[in-house]
């Protein structure tokens, strides 16, 4: 971080107080106090009018519920992320920098009146929050273990922008059920793999996590990985990382892949030593989506919509 030129910066403050309140009026009483994973609390005196978002993956659902943010850290590429890079670009949201190598000196020319913070992940700013606390009101979001639909809750209670943020979790749930109507879901248990190869971490999803409550609404029957299998220091609430060895015991008749699409399975289905899946089998291995990692408001109706035209038991509804 440029902690020397942000000193310098830094006593230019004043003028945060002087930012005008939102031209229409918010039916949320201010000031709002968000309370971070850690259990502290922030306040925030004002509907917010220029977010600033240091976690690419947030930044997202900021745009989902058209939140006025104006600048966003990028992903290792220093893009944003496909599934709403058309939106950002629409909305002229300013590049930041690359995952977490945060810019304090950038922080403070964007003119933040509220910025957004990442528990954890690559996108995670948690090193810097003091020093961006002196910038503006700094809220922190815990996206590993929320699903994207609390997530979105708890931006558009510090956003004042509930209404937004319910009517896009509803709009999304009315979707899924009307899927789940039309789909065909295959007999058997179904898993969610990151197929990486051998030598190689391959995590599988559990059932609880988000992308596997997201299969189960559209009534797949997600098979629970072995706990024990997790190599990880953490909690294994929404992924397993289990060993590539591993993957062979899976039971699953329908194996979907993460961050990939369906030109982009034959990875596993020619894998000799894992030729004994029965979702190898049964030549029924699917791609997620390009997008299907980090599941937020827009990957997740990717995801459906690409379910949809796989599944549906009438052509004519695709």
């Amino acid at each position: 971080m440029k902690r020397r030129q942000a000193t310098r910066l830094l006593a230019g403050l004043p003028w945060l107080a002087a930012l005008p309140l939102p031209a229409a009026a918010s039916p949320t009483p201010w000031p709002v106090v968000h309370r971070n994973p850690d259990g502290s609390q922030v306040s925030i005196p004002a509907q917010p009018r220029r977010i600033l978002s240091t976690s690419v993956t947030l930044t997202g659902s900021l745009l989902a519920i058209d939140a006025p943010v104006v600048a966003s850290s990028t992903n290792g590429n220093r893009r944003f992320f496909d599934q709403w890079a058309s939106v950002a670009e629409s909305r002229k949201l300013q590049r930041l920098w690359a995952l977490n190598a945060v810019d304090l000196e950038a922080v403070y020319l964007a003119r933040p009146d509220l910025i957004v913070v990442s528990n954890s992940g690559a996108d995670s700013a948690l090193e810097a929050v003091r020093e961006l606390s002196q910038i503006a009101p700094t809220i922190v979001i815990d996206y590993a273990v929320n699903s994207w639909q609390d997530v979105t809750r708890q931006l558009g209670r510090a956003t004042g922008r509930s209404d937004r943020a319910e009517s896009r979790i509803a709009e999304f749930a009315e979707k899924t059920r009307q899927v789940a109507q039309v789909i065909r879901v295959p007999d058997g248990l179904t898993a969610i793999v990151t197929y990486n190869g051998p030598g190689m971490i391959n995590p599988v999803a559990m059932p609880r996590g988000s992308h596997g409550l997201l299969l189960a609404a559209l009534g797949f029957r997600l098979e629970e990985p072995d706990p024990r299998w997790h190599s990880g220091l953490d909690t294994p609430d929404d992924f397993v990382k289990a060993q590539y060895e591993h993957l062979s015991t899976l039971k699953a008749r329908t194996v979907f892949l993460l961050r990939q699409d369906e030109n982009d399975v034959d990875g596993l289905l020619r894998d000799r030593v894992l030729a004994r899946m029965p979702a190898v089998q049964a030549r029924q291995v699917y791609g997620l989506g390009k997008n299907s990692f980090r599941i937020d408001y827009y990957s997740a109706n990717e995801i459906v919509d690409a379910i949809r035209r796989r599944f549906t038991r009438d052509p004519a509804a695709k």
